[in-house]
C-alpha cells in the first residue's frame, strides 16, 4: 500500500492532535480531577498511535503507546496527576512534535527517546522500570545507523589496518540558527582528522537541515578521539559530543538476528495491543455514541469544509497576481483608446477582478491563533524555570492574518514572551512587597484596524526605567551624551531595538542570549510592518507591532523620477504636496520643510537612487510624499506623481540582495518595471 498519498493529511492531523493534548494537559493542570479531559487526551493520543503505526513511523508509535499508558493509569485512578508527571508527559509531547517535525522536513521520524521512555515507565510501573525494559529501549534508540555488506568490509578492513571505529552523536545548540554550516565544519573536522564512513540522517538531509539538533556518524581514526571532540566542541552552537567504540563482533551478528526478532516481537505486540485498546475503547464508544452522533449532525448541516494543500492556494495567488498586471495593462489601453465599450468592459473586468481578489486573499487567510497556541505551553514551563507565577491571557486568536505573514511572525513573539518573562515580571516575592498579586499576568492581544493587524505584547511587571536606557545607551556608544539630552521619553524607550542593546545585568538562557530586539524589529520591518514600545515604571510595559493583512498585493502611488518610475506603499504615505523652493530651510546641513509645525527632512530620490537630472529643468518647486515610519517623518522629493494603483510584489531575486532602500519591484501595465521604495529603510 502506497502511503506518500496521506502523508499531507496524516501529517495535518498529527499536528492538530498533538496541539489538542497540549491544551488539555494545560486544563489538567488547573484541574487535576477532571477525567473528561484525561479520557479527551487519551483518544488524541490513541489516534496518533494508531494513524503512526499505519504510516510505519514505529518510534513514534512505541512513544505514543508509552504515554498512553500513563494517561490509561490517571483515568483509572492508579496514577495521580502533579506538576512532576505533567512535566514528563510535556517532555514526551515534545519529542512527539519533533519527530512530526523530522517527517514533514523529509526525514524518518526517528529520535533518540531513551530517557523519556524511561521516566514514562517509571511513573506507569509506580517509579521502578525493569532493568530489561530499560536495556532494549536505550538499544533501540542508541544511532539507528545500519550498515550494509560493504560498509561491515571497510569497518573489518580498517580495523586490521589500526583505525579506531566509533559511534558520534553530534549534538547542537537548540537556538542554532545556521545548523548546515556547523554540521559542515563539523564534517570539515572530522576528514582532516578521520574518515567518515556514515551517517544519520545522511550528509544530503543533513545539508538540506532535515534533522533535528542532533546527528550520528560513524567515524574511523588513527587520532586521539578525545582531542578530536574537543576540537568539535570548540566549534561555535556545538553543545555536546559524544562517543561509543563500535564492537565489530557484536555488529555482525546482531545484524543477523535483528530482523526476525523484530518481526515475532511486533506480531506479539500488536496483538496485546490491540485486546487491549478493544477493552478500552468499547466502554467510552458507548457512553459517547449518542452524544458524537448529535453533534457531528449540527456540524455537517451547518458547516462543509474541503482540505485543501496550501502549494495550491500558492499557485493560484501566482497567477491571479498575472492577471492584476494583465488587468493594469488593460486599463491603461482602455485610457490611451478612449473607446467607450472597452472601457465599460474594462471597469466591469476590474470590479469582478478586485471581487476575486478579495476571495482569494481570505482563502490564504489563517487565525494567528495557530501562532499563539504554542504560548500557553510555553510560558508555562518559563514560569517554572524562572521560579515565578505567570497567568498568560489571550485576546483575539480568530484575528485572520495571511499566511505568509503567520509563517514569520512566530520567532519575534516568542522573543517578546520571553523579554516579558525573563526581564518584565517580577519576582513573587518582591511583587508582594510592591503591594502587587504575586502572579503576573502577561496579555498577548490581536486585533484588526483598517488594513493592518496589531499584536500586543502586555505585562504589568517593572516597567522601563528611561534613565536605565540612556546610561547603558550612552555606554555602549549608541547615542552621545549631548543627543540624549534632547531626546522625549518615547524616542528613549525606542533606543532598546539598537543592535547589540541590552538592559539586563546578564545573558540568560530565556531570552537574550546575546541577541537584541533590534533582530525583533528587523523581522517585523522586512514583513511591512512596524514595533513601538510603551512603558510605565513600576506599572508594566507594552510592545505593539502592526503589520499588513497580506504581503503579494499592495496599494502604492506611482512617481516618476525622469524615465524612471518607483511605487511608495500607500501603508507610509501621510499625504502628497508641492513646496516652493523659498519654503524650503536649512538644518544641519539638511534640507527641511515646516510640515504642519513639525520639522520635516527632504530626501531627494534622483541623488540617493542617482537617476541623472535633465539639464533643461528649472522649477519653482518640488512635489513631495510625506512618509512615515513610526513617529518620525521624512519627505521624498520626485519629479511627479503618476497616480495610486495595486501592484504586484515581486522580490529582486537572489543576486540583488541588500539593495539600499528598495524592498522589491513590479511590472506595470505597459511592461516596464517600477522598484518599490523601502521607506523605513530611509528614515533613520
Amino acid at each position: 500500500m502506497e502511503m506518500n498519498q496521506y502523508l499531507d493529511i496524516f501529517l495535518d492531523e498529527s499536528r492538530e492532535h498533538l496541539q489538542s493534548i497540549n491544551e488539555n494537559l494545560l486544563e489538567l493542570e488547573k484541574d487535576p480531577t477532571n477525567l473528561s479531559i484525561v479520557n479527551e487526551i487519551f483518544r488524541s493520543a490513541h489516534t496518533l498511535k494508531g494513524m503512526s503505526a499505519t504510516m510505519g513511523y514505529e518510534d513514534l508509535a512505541k512513544l505514543t503507546h508509552r504515554m498512553e499508558n500513563v494517561l490509561d493509569g490517571i483515568r483509572n485512578n492508579k496514577i495521580k496527576v502533579n506538576s512532576n508527571l505533567l512535566d514528563v508527559v510535556f517532555q514526551s509531547i515534545d519529542d512527539l512534535e519533533a519527530m512530526v517535525g523530522s517527517i514533514s522536513s523529509g526525514g524518518d521520524g526517528k529520535r533518540d527517546v531513551h530517557e523519556i521512555v524511561r521516566l514514562l515507565a517509571e511513573i506507569e510501573n509506580g517509579g521502578v522500570v525493569a532493568k530489561e525494559e530499560v536495556a532494549a529501549t536505550a538499544e533501540a534508540t542508541i544511532s539507528n545507523l545500519e550498515y550494509d555488506e560493504y560498509e561491515i568490509t571497510v569497518l573489518q578492513e580498517s580495523k586490521e589496518q589500526g583505525y579506531e571505529i566509533v559511534e558520534l552523536k553530534v549534538e547542537l545548540s537548540t537556538n542554532c540558527l545556521l545548523k548546515a554550516a556547523r554540521s559542515y565544519m563539523v564534517f570539515e573536522t572530522l576528514e582532516q582528522n578521520g574518515e567518515v564512513i556514515k551517517s544519520n540522517p545522511s550528509v544530503e538531509k543533513i545539508e538540506e537541515e532535515q534533522f533535528d539538533n542532533f546527528f550520528f556518524v560513524t567515524y574511523i581514526t588513527q587520532n586521539n578521539i578525545e582531542e578530536i571532540k574537543q576540537k568539535l566542541l570548540n566549534i561555535s552552537e556545538i553543545e555536546n559530543v559524544g562517543f561509543t567504540n563500535v564492537d565489530l563482533d557484536i555488529l555482525i551478528s546482531s545484524r543477523n538476528v535483528d530482523h526476525n526478532d523484530s518481526n515475532e516481537e511486533s506480531k506479539v505486540t500488536e496483538e496485546t495491543n490491540a485486546n487491549e485498546d478493544m477493552s478500552k475503547e468499547n466502554a467510552e464508544k458507548e457512553a459517547q455514541a449518542k452524544e458524537q452522533t448529535s453533534k457531528t449532525k449540527t456540524t455537517q448541516q451547518n458547516t462543509k469544509t474541503i482540505r485543501v494543500n496550501i502549494e495550491r492556494l500558492d499557485i493560484l495567488m501566482n497567477l491571479f497576481e498575472e492577471l492584476v498586471i494583465d488587468r493594469g495593462r488593460l486599463e491603461q489601453l482602455s485610457r490611451e483608446l478612449n473607446h467607450s465599450e472597452l472601457q465599460e468592459t474594462v471597469e466591469r473586468m476590474t470590479r469582478v477582478s478586485s471581487d476575486l481578489q478579495n476571495i482569494i486573499l481570505n482563502m490564504r487567510m489563517i487565525p494567528i491563533d495557530t501562532v499563539f497556541n504554542r504560548f500557553p505551553r510555553m510560558v508555562r514551563q518559563l514560569a517554572k524555570d524562572l521560579n515565578k507565577k505567570i497567568d498568560l491571557q489571550i485576546i483575539g486568536a480568530e484575528t485572520e492574518l495571511d499566511r505568509t505573514v503567520i509563517d514569520e511572525i512566530g520567532d519575534p513573539l516568542v522573543h517578546l514572551i520571553r523579554n516579558a518573562l525573563d526581564h518584565g515580571i517580577e519576582k513573587p516575592e518582591i511583587r508582594v512587597q510592591k503591594g502587587k498579586s504575586e502572579t503576573g499576568t502577561v496579555e498577548l492581544k490581536a486585533y484588526h484596524s483598517g488594513n493592518h493587524v496589531f499584536i500586543e505584547v502586555k505585562e504589568d511587571g517593572a516597567g522601563i526605567s528611561s534613565e536605565k536606557i540612556l546610561e547603558k545607551a550612552i555606554s555602549k556608544k549608541v547615542i552621545t551624551r549631548q543627543a540624549a539630552s534632547s531626546l522625549t521619553e518615547q524616542q528613549i524607550f525606542e533606543l532598546i531595538f539598537a543592535s547589540g542593546f541590552s538592559t539586563a545585568e546578564k545573558i540568560s538562557d530565556v531570552s537574550g542570549r546575546g541577541v537584541g530586539l533590534d533582530v525583533v524589529k528587523s523581522k517585523i520591518e522586512a514583513l511591512g510592518g512596524s514595533v513601538t514600545v510603551t512603558s510605565e515604571l513600576g506599572r508594566g510595559t507594552t510592545f505593539s507591532i502592526q503589520l499588513p493583512l497580506t504581503l503579494s498585493i499592495i496599494s502604492v502611488m506611482l512617481v516618476e523620477l525622469q524615465d524612471e518610475k518607483y511605487a511608495i506603499p500607500l501603508s507610509s504615505i501621510i499625504e502628497t504636496a508641492y513646496v516652493k523652493k523659498s519654503d524650503i530651510l536649512s538644518a544641519h546641513n539638511q534640507k527641511v520643510i515646516d510640515f504642519r509645525g513639525k520639522v520635516v527632512p527632504l530626501l531627494f530620490l534622483n541623488d540617493l537612487f542617482n537617476v541623472p537630472n535633465s539639464n533643461e529643468q528649472v522649477e519653482d518647486g518640488y512635489s513631495i510624499v510625506i512618509v512615515r515610519k513610526g513617529e518620525k517623518l521624512a519627505g521624498l522629493v520626485v519629479d511627479s506623481f503618476i497616480g495610486q494603483q495595486e501592484i504586484v510584489l515581486k522580490s529582486l531575486g537572489n543576486y540583488l540582495t541588500n539593495v539600499f532602500a528598495i524592498s522589491g519591484a513590479t511590472i506595470l501595465g505597459d511592461g516596464q518595471v517600477a522598484l518599490i521604495i523601502d521607506c523605513n529603510a530611509l528614515i533613520k
